[in-house]
């Protein structure tokens, strides 16, 4: 199998890189003196590693989100319930696009990777809830515009944009996402 990975990928990966080295020179857990020299002051090199951390985690997450070869798509993988998705997802991409099928709620896990979830033509008659982790990855899930969305997120350099339109009716059924995220991230929209 023959990967190619995008300038934008590299780039990102050397951002991290430098951050996480310049975090273990100023913890002392790296004695490189051309690198120790580097520092104004601790909240100024905090602040710089967490610009090179952030940028190069979007960089890494948006060339996978451009590229549509990136994406796998993946038959729907019924959890152990024989209704609940679970999808887990390790460095690299996976699509899952409901074409007519119910939906009864998901567990998502993103780990230097993302999942794309497309529910636009699923069947969703009640209310459901998807579970989702990330770390260092990304979900970006596709709704329909006849349903609501609540969120519950906990996030530490990462969050959730919920950018769905959202229903006047009072007896829609809602989807409820929870979201825990390390410097990750989910992007909702219909």
């Amino acid at each position: 199998m023959k990967t190619n990975m995008k300038p934008r990928t590299v780039i990102g990966i050397l951002f991290v890189v430098a951050g996480l080295l310049k975090l273990a020179t100023l913890w002392g857990i790296l004695h490189w003196s051309w690198f120790e020299t580097m520092s104004e002051g601790p909240w100024t090199m905090y602040f710089c590693i967490f610009i090179l951390l952030y940028v190069g985690v979007h960089l890494i997450i948006e060339s996978y989100r451009r590229d549509p070869d990136q994406w796998l798509q993946r038959p729907l993988p019924i959890g152990e319930d024989g209704k609940r998705i679970c999808c887990s997802v390790h460095y690299g991409g996976d699509e899952y696009v409901y074409r007519g099928e119910t939906f009864h709620g998901a567990r998502l896990d993103a780990f230097c990777g993302g999942i794309r979830m497309d529910l636009r033509e699923a069947v969703i008659t009640e209310d459901e809830e998807i579970d989702i982790h990330t770390f260092c990855g990304g979900i970006e899930l596709f709704v329909p515009t006849h349903v609501n969305i609540e969120v519950k997120s906990r996030s530490f350099i990462g969050g959730v944009g919920n950018h769905a339109i959202h229903t006047a009716d009072l007896k829609a059924p809602t989807i409820h996402v929870i979201a825990s995220n390390f410097l990750g991230g989910v992007d909702i929209k219909n």
